[in-house]
């Protein structure tokens, strides 16, 4: 089990797919988290997604965290999979309840009432390619389990 969560290859790609998941999906979940970038913190994206959107307060945990902190362990390469495939269903989640409702397109020019799913199904692109491939040279999952 344990080699199938960590297997990488020697490959620097992976990296350069991290370092993107984590420079897109941060700043989200340091909204989430902690309040920055414009966000709402811990207090407030809960009570959004327990109250107005009526998830379980587990599930609002998971989505907080998920970003937040799975970022960050895509970023240093440590449990990678699992972090990139959790966060690969909070996005497809987001694209499906939350956006899929304002069309495809980002809204660039002000022109749609919210967001599209455009970001959200290239993020979700991005993070399956770390599931599939791993986290490639310079992580922590290569320097624990290596090549397979």
């Amino acid at each position: 089990m344990f080699d199938t969560l960590f297997s990488t290859s020697g490959d620097i790609i992976p990296l350069i797919l991290r370092i993107t998941a984590f420079v897109v999906i941060f700043p989200h979940g340091a909204q989430k988290l902690l309040g920055w970038f414009g966000g709402y913190g811990f207090k407030g994206t809960y009570g959004f997604f327990t109250g107005t959107m009526k998830f379980p307060g587990i599930l609002a945990v998971l989505i907080i965290l998920g970003e937040s902190v799975g970022s960050v362990l895509i970023l240093v390469g440590f449990l990678t999979k699992f972090a990139a495939l959790s966060i690969a269903i909070i996005m497809l989640g987001a694209a499906f309840i939350a956006h899929r409702h304002n069309g495809f397109f980002i809204n660039w020019n002000g022109n749609q009432k919210g967001e599209g799913y455009e970001f959200h199904i290239l993020a979700t692109g991005l993070l399956i390619a770390l599931v599939v491939g791993g986290a490639g040279v310079y992580s922590v999952d290569f320097n624990l389990i290596g090549k397979f």
